[in-house]
């Protein structure tokens, strides 16, 4: 478990962030936002923002070693460097999910292999479909 007191981390500095942000040092959180806007809405309120591009293995380290746990606000993380930290730190989303919530089709066929039901749907990979 991770009290409030840690540092929490996240990939992503938008307005989901920010909320995520907020409403984790209204908890008791400290939160390192890597994001490479300067001027993102969750870097901007964070206790540390490091901006860097999500695939840059310094500011990913230097993630790694200010903060308990890392987090993202999006899937569009790449899963490498999920993978990266994971060898660093906790990390949730694990980049097996990530990769998995990155294809819309591998999604959708995990969760259905998991016995639920899932809207119907078709899958589009030409043109032609």
């Amino acid at each position: 478990m991770i009290l409030p007191g840690a540092t929490l981390g996240m990939l992503g500095g938008g307005q989901l962030g920010r909320m995520f942000t907020t409403a984790a040092q209204t908890m008791g959180y400290k939160v390192v936002v890597l994001e490479p806007d300067v001027n993102s809405p969750a870097g901007i309120i964070a206790d540390q923002h490091i901006c860097a591009k999500y695939t840059d293995e310094d500011a990913l380290a230097q993630l790694a070693e200010l903060c308990d746990a890392v987090t993202t606000e999006f899937e569009n993380i790449p899963a490498t460097t999920l993978s990266f930290l994971e060898a660093k730190t906790v990390v949730h989303p694990s980049s097996e999910a990530l990769s998995r919530t990155q294809n819309r089709i591998v999604e959708k066929q995990f969760i259905e292999s998991l016995g639920i039901n899932v809207a119907p749907y078709a899958a589009i990979r030409s043109n032609g479909d």
